[in-house]
């Protein structure tokens, strides 16, 4: 286990740094731009599995609280995948908020007429 955490690093840098690396070195040598996706140990997979699971917990909360909440930072990937993930959720909608590469989401009740998020009734 000790490895595993090792060659991906902490929340995944070291095997994104690595991706970049491997991604530069050959669209160095072609033509056309490639794109490389590195998986360490299906660490893409898992995150992602992580990340969709956190997001429906975070939709439960703010469907009884009707409080926005804030999360992150997340690079692009994860991201993705938390907007992915709620996209089905007509009663939420989320948002990238911040500067540069590394950004946090804001999910938020859809304000709609009829919509009763955070309501005790």
């Amino acid at each position: 286990m000790k490895s595993r955490g090792i060659r991906t690093g902490y929340s995944g840098r070291t095997r994104e740094a690595i991706q970049l690396l491997i991604n530069r070195m050959v669209n160095k040598q072609t033509k056309e731009p490639l794109k490389v996706v590195l998986d360490i140990d299906q660490y893409r997979s898992r995150r992602a599995a992580s990340l969709a699971k956190m997001a429906g917990h975070f939709a439960e909360r703010i469907k009884a609280t009707g409080k926005a909440i804030t999360v992150g930072p997340f690079n692009a990937y994860d991201r993705r995948t938390i907007h992915i993930a709620l996209k089905e959720e007509t009663l939420l909608r989320t948002e990238s908020i911040g500067e540069g590469i590394i950004k946090k989401i804001t999910i938020l009740p859809n304000r709609e007429e009829g919509n009763n998020i955070g309501s005790r009734e």
